[in-house]
């Protein structure tokens, strides 16, 4: 049913895979001149191990090192010691699905096991600088990473935004690959043509979009926006402050539900409270009637240059 086959290799993430399955939104690590691998992508029969297990854990298995789990008529996936994810598929399973695990609940896992912390949401480079739009599915974060693209910024990740602290203990995003999900409505909505993109398995109405603006460096991340629905028709925006920051980085953490799992919680506090010390968080509200994406992009840009000006401002104070 599956073959193995470790021919392909790619970058994303930050590391280098070699793998069994195809990936054509992933970059070819060949053709970068890179040969050394981080993690292995395999095909394994893991049916007799999860039916030992599975149904006693039910969805998900944890171990110290390892996370298993399996999604009906789907297969079984498990992630091992943050180098491994080996994929038993089902069947009639679909591999465009298998693919979107694999990037996104199956390296989840992989970053948490590496104690990278990834936030759920998408971030763009404005001005040498990372910033991050989280919220709940369904927010429009991917649609507002979609409009700055279309002004000519560059995006850093969509979905699963991995940050890890530098040398100088300051938070800083790994890129993870050039393409985004956009909803039908929201392609057409900036101006795009839906026929021209791929739809995503089981989700006919939501596409695939490669995306040519996009920034393959590390970048620090300054700020973070938590992008929420108002029945008003009125756009909103305040700043975050004290446990409130705390609570959002929690809350959108990519799987959250994962850290107290594998033990996690004191090096996530941890790691969130060294972030908090360096960035500003901020909560923005957007009517759920009406397309508000530009003025939504507008009003972040407003808000960074008045923060930016703000900073300089007090740093030439002691000077």
């Amino acid at each position: 049913m599956y073959e193995n086959n470790l021919a392909n290799k790619y970058k994303a993430f930050g590391f280098s895979f070699s793998s069994d399955i195809l990936f054509p939104e992933l970059r070819d690590l060949v053709s970068l001149g890179g040969n050394q691998i981080d993690i292995e992508i395999r095909y394994a029969d893991l049916f007799q191990e999860w039916s030992e297990n599975g149904e006693i854990f039910n969805r998900y298995i944890f171990t110290k090192d390892n996370v298993m789990f399996r999604l009906p008529d789907l297969g079984i996936f498990l992630i091992k010691g943050g180098r491994q994810i080996l994929v038993s598929p089902d069947k009639n399973a679909s591999l465009d699905q298998i693919r979107l695990y694999v990037l996104g609940t199956c390296m989840g896992a992989v970053l948490l096991q590496r104690k990278i912390l990834s936030l759920h949401g998408s971030a763009i480079e404005i001005d040498g600088s990372a910033y991050a739009i989280v919220g709940e599915s369904g927010a429009g974060k991917s649609t507002l990473a979609a409009s700055f693209i279309k002004e000519g910024y560059k995006l850093l990740s969509d979905d699963v935004i991995p940050v890890v602290l530098s040398e100088n203990d300051l938070p800083v995003v790994i890129p993870s690959y050039p393409s985004q999900k956009l909803w039908e409505n929201s392609i057409r909505d900036l101006g795009m043509d839906a026929t021209l993109f791929k739809p995503i398995y089981n989700r006919e109405k939501k596409y695939s979009i490669p995306v040519s603006n996009f920034s393959y460096k590390n970048v620090p991340l300054r700020g973070v926006f938590e992008l929420t629905k108002t029945s008003s028709d009125n756009i909103s925006l305040s700043k975050l402050s004290g446990l409130e920051c705390f609570k959002t980085l929690t809350q959108h953490t990519y799987r959250n539900e994962f850290i107290s799992k594998m033990c996690l919680n004191e090096w996530h506090f941890k790691t969130s409270s060294s972030f908090l010390t360096t960035i500003k968080l901020y909560k923005l509200s957007r009517p759920i009637n009406r397309f508000s994406a530009e003025q939504l992009r507008s009003l972040i840009i407003n808000t960074i240059s008045k923060e930016i000006n703000n900073d300089q401002y007090y740093e030439n104070q002691y000077v």
